[in-house]
């Protein structure tokens, strides 16, 4: 991540407020929890709120790929849904399940079939570790085709999961020496708040990982976070519709940011992913 471009897209940052530019969310899931139901588990109205909140993107990521065991068809279907209902706003996320021998085939597809920029991972639900072979490789191979790698830490805090189906915290200490040996990976944590410690997230944050806001705790939480790890590491994820959109919002304005921090959270860091 030169500082170039860093400092090129943080100028640009008051200006795009200026000129309404939007809101892009880098966390958001189609498909059914299957625990309960939803407020917002239908797509039509999930992309209905985030229109009414101002999105203009949204990273859309599968439950069926966390949960299901037909990870092909979950993309697929993915894909199908975002264009349908989407008309511009859903991005597919899709994901690979890297404990499964299939997980390679399945890249390529999600690449080069449904032109997805980037792939959701859930390795505590999936049964693998980060510091598993088939995780650097699969870093590797998406660094070397620009791909987004987002990471999901955790889908529901652990004290709310069901006993009989409690999901360990995904260990993201292994990220470090990966992430020296691929200093181009395009690596965002998920859900990450209560998983990894702030030391870790420090070490992480020097060498190129961003952060999404959706379980960021405590009062000014977002600005303490920009605080530890620049403005330009920090963007904008609500986790809907496991939580409430409207959260993701409030944590903005009680954190009292600045113009310019509010443009990079909410749009600009996440749109260079893209360049």
């Amino acid at each position: 991540m030169a500082a170039a471009g860093i400092a090129a897209w943080g100028s640009r940052a008051a200006a795009a407020l200026r000129d309404h530019h939007g809101l892009v969310d880098t966390n958001v899931s189609l498909g059914r929890w299957p625990f309960r139901r939803l407020p917002l588990d239908d797509t039509t109205k999930l992309v209905a709120k985030l229109r009414q909140q101002g999105a203009t993107q949204a990273w859309a990521g599968s439950f069926d790929a966390a949960f299901g065991k037909d990870i092909a068809n979950a993309n697929a279907q993915l894909a199908v849904d975002c264009r349908r209902f989407g008309h511009g706003l859903l991005v597919p996320f899709g994901s690979v399940n890297l404990a499964s021998p299939e997980w390679k085939p399945e890249f390529w597809r999600c690449l080069a079939v449904h032109r997805m920029p980037g792939l959701r991972l859930f390795p505590n639900y999936h049964g693998y570790k980060l510091e598993a072979a088939a995780f650097r490789e699969f870093l590797a191979l998406a660094t070397e085709n620009k791909i987004v790698v987002q990471i999901a830490t955790d889908l529901e805090d652990e004290r709310t999961q069901p006993a009989s189906t409690a999901v360990p915290h995904v260990n993201a200490g292994p990220l470090v020496a990966l992430l020296e040996d691929q200093p181009r990976a395009r690596v965002i944590l998920l859900n990450w708040h209560r998983a990894v410690k702030p030391p870790l997230v420090k070490q992480l944050a020097r060498l190129g990982v961003c952060f999404d806001i959706a379980t960021v705790e405590n009062v000014g939480g977002v600005g303490k976070l920009i605080e530890e790890v620049s403005v330009d590491q920090v963007v904008f994820g609500s986790h809907a519709p496991f939580f409430y959109f409207d959260s993701a919002r409030l944590k903005l304005k009680e954190s009292a940011l600045t113009e310019t921090q509010v443009a990079s959270v909410c749009e600009l860091n996440a749109r260079r992913w893209f360049t």
